[in-house]
């Protein structure tokens, strides 16, 4: 397994410190994004968060850390990673396009196992959690060609890194469901072994209702959230989206339901845009956007110019009709995305350049989508701070939530349930 998934040694900010306090550990003089503006303390005892006071009034605790107005979040939270595919790039010919993708996968997965799995989700898992993600919810398929084989490998990967962050599976059927024997089986096998949420891709099936459908029908068997993949593609006189709303409404499956992609609302008009937002919003369904893989992949048949169009759907606009919006990282370092150092900031960042965001409301509400709105999305219950939360933290070196984006604010220091995680050492200038 991959060699670097325990912490080393603590780090020197936390050795010979006062002992006997009442708090294991404090924050002093921090920034919190929802109260731009106000500096706070932080206490954390027994991996909780027991006390939250104005700065300069909380004691020290056995180990304390002076932020000077620096940004304390409840970690990033991830809500769409393929860890089982991650890290293929030296095995792959990169022709391009979302259907060569889906072919080239194809061809390796067969010879996936469950160690080579295991050890490549590993590395990703260790570049996501020094970015700062406490919280992720990966996408792993299952069908006849890879079985199992994937999902376990995942889940061994998810147990090395259980100190650290907390992962959910989604299992689903990338390769179709309805037109594809013995996925079915599989699915239910793997959601019966604890995948936490249900998956789809109805554009690779024969008959996408169906799957969607089918899909419905498996949530409502295991009392899981529903996560697909939609409406990846250009044309977007149709949408399955549609659809989906209204399964959402017949289920009562509202708040439980998020759709992935759906790159084919980027070439909406903006009466559109808006009607469809207001309808998804009522159905309570949420929408993550996936700007590297979708800038990556969409588009390739585009001739006129040499400006290929984006390909990104704009959340923003749709989280101001009441959608609930995320942004991840999708895939890493294979045909779907050959990029990804993990950092979900930098998907912020990125979505933000290509958005062509300047407010900074709406700058700082690009730092929401890979946070709490993203918690929202998985339906965490106790992320946030506040006291009686796991003292599950990230510190990054920026005093407000605009500038964090806009400037790739480096994660500094990470904590789950009040212990070291990592450190980032601030790069120094040396003068002369």
């Amino acid at each position: 397994m991959h060699q670097s998934s325990k912490p080393t040694s603590v780090p020197r900010w936390l050795r010979n410190e006062k002992k006997g306090s009442l708090m294991d550990l404090t924050f002093h003089n921090i920034t919190l994004p929802s109260e731009p503006g106000q500096a706070f303390d932080l206490g954390v005892h027994g991996g909780k968060i027991v006390e939250m006071k104005a700065a300069g009034t909380l004691e020290q605790g056995d180990k304390a850390l002076h932020l000077n107005g620096r940004i304390v979040l409840p970690g990033f939270v991830e809500t769409h990673i393929h860890l089982d595919k991650s890290c293929i790039l030296d095995r792959c010919q990169m022709n391009g396009g979302l259907q060569e993708a889906i072919a080239e996968v194809v061809g390796l997965k067969a010879a996936f196992t469950e160690e080579d799995v295991a050890f490549r989700a590993a590395k990703t898992l260790r570049k996501c959690v020094l970015k700062g993600t406490t919280q992720m919810r990966t996408h792993v398929e299952v069908d006849p060609v890879v079985g199992l084989r994937g999902f376990e490998g995942v889940k061994q990967a998810i147990a090395e890194f259980a100190w650290a962050i907390d992962v959910e599976i989604c299992v689903f059927p990338q390769d179709g469901l309805l037109n594809n024997p013995g996925t079915d089986e599989l699915m239910v096998a793997a959601l019966k072994d604890g995948a936490g949420s249900v998956g789809a891709a109805p554009y690779t099936d024969t008959n996408p209702h169906g799957q969607i459908d089918r899909v419905f029908e498996m949530a409502r068997d295991f009392d899981v959230d529903i996560d697909m993949h939609l409406d990846f593609g250009s044309d977007a006189t149709s949408l399955d989206v549609d659809y989906v709303c209204r399964k959402a409404d017949e289920y009562g499956w509202g708040g439980r339901v998020a759709v992935g992609h759906v790159t084919k609302f980027a070439n909406m008009s903006a009466h559109r845009l808006t009607a469809l937002s207001r309808r998804l919003a009522d159905a309570g369904v949420a929408v993550t956007v996936l700007p590297s893989t979708d800038l990556f992949l969409m588009h390739r048949d585009h001739s006129e110019n040499l400006s290929v169009p984006r390909g990104v759907t704009p959340i923003h606009l749709m989280a101001a009709e009441g959608v609930n919006c995320s942004l991840s990282t999708n895939n890493v370092l294979n045909p779907f995305t050959p990029f990804g150092d993990c950092s979900l900031i930098r998907m912020a960042n990125l979505y933000a350049n290509i958005a062509q965001i300047g407010r900074r409301e709406d700058m700082a509400g690009c730092l929401d989508m890979v946070s709490s709105r993203s918690a929202k999305l998985l339906n965490l219950k106790d992320y946030g701070i506040q006291q009686g939360a796991p003292a599950d933290l990230v510190v990054i070196d920026a005093r407000d939530a605009t500038m964090a984006v806009a400037e790739l604010a480096q994660p500094m220091y990470g904590f789950k349930r009040g212990k070291p995680v990592f450190t980032h050492a601030l790069p120094e200038l040396h003068s002369h």
